[in-house]
């Protein structure tokens, strides 16, 4: 009979010791204010992530400096600790995983978090919205086009390296929940303005939401410990890069110059400001729609993760957060 559990990270309560798999998502060499040096490490799991110091004199700290490896996958025994930092590890053994953990349910994956939906289900979804949204058939095909041709990346890639939606399938929940908007918001305004001059293009703006985002497959490399930016993404950005893949499959699935022009806009501008990278900002009412549908997608995902991961007591969190702000979660 086994003393000590088999668990998974995220089903751990404090006070709890068991034997977890778990990724090294992280280890940084910091020193303390004291001037005492010290490993910053993450262990994480498809539901909980533990960032913890690991001290000079800790009997784990050679270890930790030459052999534990970011990206690598390790077997743990470990209690989970409650501190005033936030949850914390004290490892009593550890080692890399090895074939013969697969026989306990041991697969990579588990470590990578997920999104709360299926992927397959959610794909299938947003290329309906498209085949059902989109006039003319030359704009549906191309839209069409990007969707299948990079079916396995929009399965699997995060939205962002972290703040939002950043785990697996994250690009593709943020994009079908921003085109689920867009779809609301295009048929709203087109209603309330029947004169405006030039109509609103409701097919445009369900395009430019489905694609806002789809250079984020050239702007990341993906791997078990987390993306990274790769060269393209760090010189030129998911907005241009996106523009290029909108402009390569216009090749094979050919759009009038108009429509074309304005989806690109759409897609340069929808982060609106400079400082988030965006080259221009909303000059078209379609692209205005896209830029805060996107905007509040992003932003009320934050404050979910905020209100979720955040343990101080009393009515409000700390301001040490993605939003950089206090979030009131009442005074019960």
């Amino acid at each position: 009979m086994r003393a000590v559990p088999l668990m998974k990270l995220a089903e751990m309560i404090p006070g709890q010791e068991a034997d977890v798999f778990a990724l090294l998502a992280a280890k940084e060499e910091l020193t303390a204010k004291n001037g005492k040096p010290y490993f910053k490490v993450t262990f994480r799991d498809g539901g909980r992530e533990v960032t913890f110091p690991v001290w000079s004199d800790s009997p784990w700290a050679a270890d930790c400096r030459d052999a534990w490896t970011p990206g690598a996958f390790y077997k743990l025994r470990a209690t989970l600790r409650e501190t005033p930092f936030g949850p914390q590890l004290e490892i009593r053994k550890i080692r890399e995983t090895v074939e013969a953990d697969a026989a306990d349910g041991f697969d990579p994956r588990m470590c990578l978090p997920h999104s709360r939906f299926d992927p397959e289900a959610m794909f299938d979804e947003l290329l309906t919205i498209a085949r059902e949204r989109l006039q003319p058939p030359p704009l549906r095909q191309l839209v069409e086009a990007l969707l299948t041709n990079h079916r396995e990346r929009w399965l699997t890639f995060p939205a962002a390296r972290r703040n939002h939606h950043a785990f697996v399938a994250g690009l593709l929940e943020h994009t079908l929940s921003v085109t689920r908007t867009c779809v609301y918001l295009a048929d709203k305004y087109a209603e309330y303005y029947p004169d405006m001059q030039p109509p609103l293009d409701k097919s445009l703006v369900v395009a430019g939401a489905i694609l806002h985002d789809i250079g984020k497959f050239q702007e990341y490399d993906c791997r078990p410990e987390g993306a990274s930016y790769s060269a393209e993404g760090a010189l030129l950005g998911h907005m241009l890069l996106g523009r290029d893949l909108i402009r390569d499959a216009a090749r094979d699935c050919p759009i009038d110059p108009e429509t074309l022009l304005r989806l690109e806009h759409a897609v340069i501008a929808h982060q609106r400001l400079p400082e988030w990278g965006a080259p221009k900002p909303p000059m078209t009412p379609e692209a205005l729609l896209i830029h805060y549908a996107d905007d509040v997608d992003a932003k009320f995902q934050m404050m979910v993760q905020v209100l979720r991961d955040d343990h101080n007591p009393g009515p409000v969190t700390s301001k040490k957060n993605v939003l950089m702000q206090q979030v009131y979660r009442g005074r019960d």
